[in-house]
């Protein structure tokens, strides 16, 4: 099976969700998504997976969400995708991608029901 996490080392549930992919055996592809963040393509293709609207993925409470007037209700899904590949911090984590699905590990339990 081939597993990806978009994977922040300074982020405890993304540790956690890390550490039940290994205690199942599992060594998946790590994207520390800070340092290679996904495009706007890709992370379409993650919401889709995920059936979730960009701001359901965006971390509200970081400087660069007001920096970048996110909280402007008028912006459109583009706006919002560019914004988050602009600045990865914003996108919320871990995801796991895993068989054709995806899930949101927060809590990092939410990843077993992909694999």
């Amino acid at each position: 099976m081939s597993v990806t996490i978009y994977h922040n080392p300074r982020c405890g549930k993304s540790r956690g969700a890390l550490e039940l992919l290994r205690a199942r055996g599992l060594e998946p592809r790590v994207v520390d998504y800070l340092k290679t963040p996904p495009s706007a393509a890709e992370l379409e293709h993650i919401l889709s997976l995920l059936g979730l609207e960009p701001r359901a993925l965006i971390r509200k409470g970081e400087a660069a969400y007001k920096e970048a007037g996110l909280d402007n209700p008028d912006l459109d899904r583009a706006a919002l995708l560019a914004a988050m590949a602009a600045h990865p911090i914003l996108i919320e984590r871990p995801i796991v991608l895993a068989n054709g699905k995806a899930a949101l590990g927060r809590p990092p339990e939410n990843i077993l029901g992909i694999l």
